[in-house]
């Protein structure tokens, strides 16, 4: 399994709306289209209502770079930047887990 955390620091609440609506429309891709996506879930943080943070794992890194192919993906890639004040990826080691196969 490959994993990922991102947390995503957005510029106003119309850049969370906005950031917002983009997710909302790249997630139907995501479920339709990756098989390798095990886990795509989306965020909002208590208490920070311009901050969001997203759990990914993928069977593999193989499954990850092809997230990373794919045109629903390369656009939500490509427009997220003029919401956001800043961002945060930390690739994940597994140790133990319940819920996703390994």
């Amino acid at each position: 399994m490959f994993a990922l955390v991102v947390r995503f620091d957005l510029k106003d609440g119309d850049a969370a709306a906005g950031f917002d609506r983009l997710m909302a429309e790249t997630l139907p891709g995501i479920e339709s289209l990756e098989s390798g996506t095990l886990v795509y879930a989306t965020h909002r943080v208590e208490g920070e209502p311009l901050a969001r943070v997203f759990y990914e794992a993928y069977r593999d890194r193989a499954a990850f770079e092809e997230h990373e192919r794919q045109p629903h993906t390369l656009r939500a890639l490509a427009e997220r930047e003029q919401y956001l004040s800043g961002v945060r990826v930390e690739f994940l080691e597994p140790m133990g887990m319940k819920g996703v196969a390994s």
